[in-house]
């Protein structure tokens, strides 16, 4: 079979999300096949420095250690529930918010897919949004801040 039927049978296969995909054509039989991703994990590594040791100084291993920056919960808006974050309705329109926007109690801010439902993820307080804390089309956790308010 040639390199381009494949390739095209491919794409068909991601086109229709498709895990298996068998052809045959008179004697020749084809079988493709995803193999089904791993559940990711998401891993978070701290390094604590020494008792004394200041932000930005150097461990032992002389890596510089930098301060994360401490994020207020007051002023952030939170994912309801795991899944994958969406600033805009549907591709290739424009975001629900954007950096600067006077923002009122109970607007749309964002979407989060969960199970393939989308769920429209509404503002609890009015303000400006300062921040987007995610980018778009990337798994989110509960609770995660997803805007910054100032």
């Amino acid at each position: 079979m040639e390199t381009s039927r494949l390739k095209e049978l491919i794409e068909l296969m991601d086109r229709n999300q498709l895990e298996e995909l068998e052809v045959v054509d008179g004697d020749q039989r084809i079988r493709l096949r995803k193999r089904p991703e791993s559940a990711r994990e998401v891993v978070s590594m701290t390094t604590i420095p020494a008792a004394g040791t200041p932000p930005g100084s150097s461990d032992a291993q002389g890596e510089v250690m930098a301060a994360e920056p401490r994020i207020d919960p007051e002023l952030t808006i939170q994912s309801p529930m795991v899944g994958t974050f969406y600033r805009s309705p549907g591709p290739g329109t424009e975001p629900f918010v954007e950096v600067g926007d006077q923002i009122q109690e109970g607007q749309v801010l964002c979407i989060v897919e969960a199970m393939k439902v989308m769920n429209e993820v509404k503002s609890d307080r009015a303000g400006v949004v300062a921040s987007v804390l995610v980018d778009d089309g990337k798994s989110v956790e509960y609770g995660q801040p997803l805007f910054l308010f100032s």
